[in-house]
């Protein structure tokens, strides 16, 4: 993703505990990230992530995170950047096993999108419960799309992103697809752009 902008929508976050939920039975948690426990979740859902992992969500081989990319995913704001976290309980405290992300493009009303979960819970469901947990934060902070940049060979991620809404669409620009996801009450309104662009999609 791209470094984050300066300027922001002018629009009111959600309360911190809006998005928290958890069921008796269920292991995992997902809540808004807040930057006191920024720091935390970031270093350990990244030491949870295996080369391949970090490959897949940094494009590239990264074996630590240097500072200014780990300052980068720390600074939450609650509107420009904004996150979700999910945890499962330990025997210190709750421990994050993903993250899911969005940074603000200058004013506009879209946002890129990111998302990590921990190898050990990947495939259980916490990627799609994060990306639906953050898309109705993201919706509550004002934003009406999502960008994406994915590798091609994270089908996994493709799948899921676009199962968020029937009019996402998807460009490859000869490395990364780069996906739109409209969301809210944009994921509802079809344009002759949408149509458009979803015939050219599907001819590809």
């Amino acid at each position: 993703m791209s470094a984050p902008p300066v300027d922001a929508p002018p629009l009111d976050a959600p309360p911190v505990d809006a998005l928290c939920r958890r069921t008796p039975a269920d292991p995992v948690t997902i809540r808004p990230l807040q930057r006191c426990d920024a720091a935390h979740a970031v270093d350990t859902v990244f030491a949870a992530l295996s080369p391949r992992s970090r490959y897949l969500r940094f494009h590239s081989p990264v074996p630590r995170l240097v500072a200014t990319v780990r300052e980068q995913l720390i600074d939450i704001d609650g509107r420009r950047r904004a996150a979700v976290v999910a945890e499962v309980a330990g025997a210190d405290g709750p421990v994050p096993i993903g993250i899911a992300r969005v940074i603000g493009t200058g004013g506009e009303t879209t946002a890129d999108l990111s998302v990590a979960v921990a190898d050990a819970w990947q495939r259980r469901g916490v990627g799609r419960r994060l990306l639906t947990a953050l898309t109705e934060l993201a919706t509550d902070i004002g934003y009406t799309h999502l960008r994406g940049s994915v590798l091609p060979e994270n089908v996994a991620m493709l799948t899921l992103a676009t199962s968020l809404s029937p009019m996402t669409r998807r460009r490859f620009d000869g490395y990364t697809v780069e996906l739109l996801i409209p969301i809210g009450a944009a994921a509802w309104t079809v344009t002759e752009e949408d149509v458009l662009a979803d015939l050219l999609s599907r001819s590809t």
